[in-house]
């Protein structure tokens, strides 16, 4: 591709456009500029809702996959990889995942975490690399994410994955109508040209991170790692989530703090283990069995015979 053609397609893109209600955005007050962005901000989740059928065709990919020992993998460049390694990195704290059960892959390795590596996001050879390095397989699910669609790095990295048989979904905020990639599964939550034209760290990073959200968080859910609207099987690595794991068996159970640390410890600080103990009135072995007989769900668990 010339550099012409190259610039003609990136003009072409919807996230590359100019927005008409910020046109005067370098003579607004700051009190105006805030609310310009403030007011195309609301427009984000309703471009997710949009969506939703999408997503919810992903979580159920993601689900399957998960259940069946897969990963479900990102990959993105720039602040779109940023926020695939932060969703990945919070779920082991959050439900008590094997790190390596979700991953994060950002062109240009761990340093573009903090600063941009120039030309990173057009390497395709190496996002050939880092997937092959991942071991990627038929079992896994590989997850672009790509405000433009376009990146190089993230398309190239998506086909292999499909090469090598996994599962592919794809985030972007650019329209339907335009994505022409095969995979599984599109998200496309199309939030129009940004405050900042080009700028795509704001509209459609948001979108992104509601997406991932809804991704990760949902498929949590349908794995058992939730009771009520409670994390459940939080891993308890500093005080703040000692604290809070004593709080949720609590609230689950009606005991009282003496009683929720006691029996928490009873279940090696295992928070499902110690609801149901409590609500069940078992001991920790058989809290231990029911959960496992149950799939991981508390629920099911305390009401079994």
């Amino acid at each position: 591709m010339s550099t012409k053609e190259f610039s003609d397609q990136l003009a072409a893109l919807l996230t590359e456009q100019r927005n008409p209600a910020s046109m005067e955005l370098d003579a607004l007050s700051t009190t105006s500029t805030l609310a310009l962005l403030n007011s195309q901000d609301k427009l984000v989740p309703i471009a997710v809702e949009r969506e939703i059928p999408y997503i919810a065709q992903a979580v159920e990919i993601v689900v399957d996959a998960l259940k069946k020992g897969g990963r479900l993998i990102y990959v993105g460049a720039g602040t779109s990889g940023r926020l695939g390694v932060v969703d990945a990195s919070e779920c082991p704290p959050t439900f008590g995942t094997d790190p390596e059960m979700v991953k994060g892959m950002i062109a240009g390795g761990n340093a573009a975490m903090f600063r941009s590596q120039e030309g990173a996001e057009d390497n395709e050879g190496q996002a050939v690399d880092d997937i092959d390095a991942l071991g990627v397989s038929a079992k896994d699910v590989v997850c672009g994410i790509a405000a433009s669609r376009r990146t190089p790095y993230v398309v190239r990295a998506v086909s292999r994955a499909r090469e090598r048989g996994a599962h592919t979904l794809y985030v972007t905020t650019n329209p339907r109508s335009a994505f022409n990639l095969d995979v599984d599964v599109a998200m496309c939550p199309e939030v129009g040209p940004e405050v900042l034209m080009g700028s795509t760290r704001m509209k459609s990073g948001t979108a992104q991170k509601l997406v991932l959200n809804m991704l990760t968080t949902t498929a949590m859910i349908r794995l058992g790692k939730v009771y009520e609207n409670m994390m459940v099987d939080l891993q308890l690595t500093n005080k703040k989530l000692v604290e809070r794991a004593k709080r949720i068996v609590m609230i689950a159970t009606g005991v009282d703090y003496d009683i929720a640390a006691g029996v928490l410890k009873e279940a090696d600080g295992h928070v499902k283990t110690a609801i149901v103990m409590i609500a069940a009135g078992v001991k920790a072995q058989e809290a231990r069995k029911r959960i496992e007989r149950a799939d991981g769900f508390v629920r099911k668990a305390i009401s079994a015979d």
